[in-house]
């Protein structure tokens, strides 16, 4: 049973990638349309490259869900205009993080007041994410990022868990959330098969995407996500494949992260996928 649970989470993926100048082109190439694409913000970059590969990726018939980072966010006037770009282009799906833009662009220094603005705007996404992390995050005391979760329950539909290496922490976390009834869909993050020496390329630049950044905050992480032999996101998964597909924990699908090897990442699924179905 838990194999065919785990067959399923791989069905329902959500790949991360990167707003640079040759995503759009990998994504066509090597993405079956029944797959989520997400788009990261960055803080350097602002949300321009975002909207305009979301925009793109949705003409071509792709599910798209932009990263809207609260902190990038001038003031009331611009979160109402890239909602209304995002609707224009058939988005229904927006994934609303702190950001790390220091200092904010505007008067949102969290995620929170962004979520009830788009409520107060009637809600005009059918699905709305929010972040959980299930290692510690580098700023935030675990208890708070927990209540923020149930802070947000009313105005997001799922939550997105950031990356983990240690399936024995991502257990604990899956449990710990749902007994303060914490009840939102949770889209587990798993890093994919990526090449360290890729990973330490795209490591050094600043402003490609939150989960660089995540890790890079994280060095003892980062070191075991890097070391020959240190990772592989098979054996993650098949260590808490009980846990992911236990209906008590809620959890609705796999977030992929690519950093941008996402022809990599696609040809692992289906390897798995095979393997799993053989």
């Amino acid at each position: 049973m838990a194999a065919a649970g785990l067959r399923a989470l791989l069905r329902r993926v959500r790949y991360e990638v990167l707003p640079v100048r040759t995503t759009e082109e990998k994504v066509l190439a090597h993405v079956p349309r029944d797959v989520v694409v997400t788009v990261t913000a960055s803080p350097v970059k602002g949300l321009e490259p975002t909207l305009d590969l979301v925009g793109r990726l949705a003409a071509h018939g792709y599910r798209t869900v932009p990263h809207v980072p609260a902190r990038l966010l001038r003031d009331d006037l611009h979160l109402k205009e890239v909602v209304d770009r995002l609707r224009e282009a058939g988005v229904d799906d927006v994934f609303v993080p702190a950001g790390d833009a220091d200092p904010p662009a505007g008067p949102y220094d969290g995620s929170l007041p962004v979520l009830r603005r788009l409520s107060e705007l009637g809600g005009p996404f059918a699905r709305v994410g929010v972040t959980g992390y299930p290692e510690s995050h580098p700023l935030i005391h675990d208890d708070v990022t927990v209540q923020a979760m149930w802070d947000k329950r009313e105005h997001a539909t799922y939550i997105v868990s950031n990356l983990c290496f240690d399936p024995r922490v991502l257990e604990e976390w899956l449990v710990r959330i749902r007994r303060r009834d914490v009840t939102l869909p949770v889209h587990v993050g798993v890093a994919g098969p990526v090449q360290r020496a890729k990973l330490l390329a795209m490591a050094t630049k600043t402003g490609v995407g939150e989960s660089v950044r995540f890790l890079t905050r994280h060095p003892s992480w980062f070191a075991r996500f890097a070391a020959p032999g240190g990772y592989a996101p098979e054996k993650l998964l098949t260590r808490t494949r009980n846990a992911l597909t236990d209906p008590a924990s809620g959890v609705a699908g796999l977030h992929l992260f690519t950093f941008n090897q996402i022809a990599e990442t696609e040809r692992w699924r289906r390897a798995l996928l095979d393997r799993l179905e053989g």
